[in-house]
């Protein structure tokens, strides 16, 4: 499974409104991760309507966490913005050896949505930090 711009674009939003718990407008996030502001602002409004973001309008608004990060799992984040959490597209096999493979790649497939859904928020911003810190780069926080 490789995330297209949608899914990664993503990720990263919400790992830096991770970092940033108070209101943060989209032209701020779009600059600490240097992403296209009205792409963005596209993805956020799938997320908030997903209840993984609030937003408040007006001079002083922007986007903030709906939840605590340890509560919002990736597989909640890819599905937000329909990004797809499958492998391959299956489809029914012809001979009795397919199906072999078949049932394979569905277990795979199954394994991955429950891996997905099982990172949270909170490790994958601690785990990009640890890499950060093993890699010497300074708490600028950029995925």
């Amino acid at each position: 499974m490789k995330l297209t711009t949608r899914g990664h674009y993503s990720v990263k939003a919400m790992l830096d409104l991770s970092l940033h718990p108070h209101l943060t407008p989209v032209k701020l996030i779009a600059q600490r991760q240097n992403l296209p502001a009205p792409y963005l602002e596209k993805l956020l409004i799938q997320l908030r309507r997903s209840g993984l973001v609030e937003s408040v309008r007006g001079a002083r608004g922007g986007y903030r966490l709906a939840k605590s990060p340890n509560q919002i799992y990736l597989g909640q984040i890819l599905d937000a913005v329909g990004e797809p959490i499958s492998l391959l597209e299956l489809t029914t096999p012809a001979k009795a050896e397919d199906w072999v493979t078949l049932t394979l790649w569905r277990r795979l497939q199954e394994k991955l949505r429950e891996s997905l859904y099982s990172i949270s928020l909170e490790e994958l911003y601690y785990d990009a930090r640890s890499w950060q810190a093993a890699q010497g780069e300074d708490t600028n926080f950029m995925v």
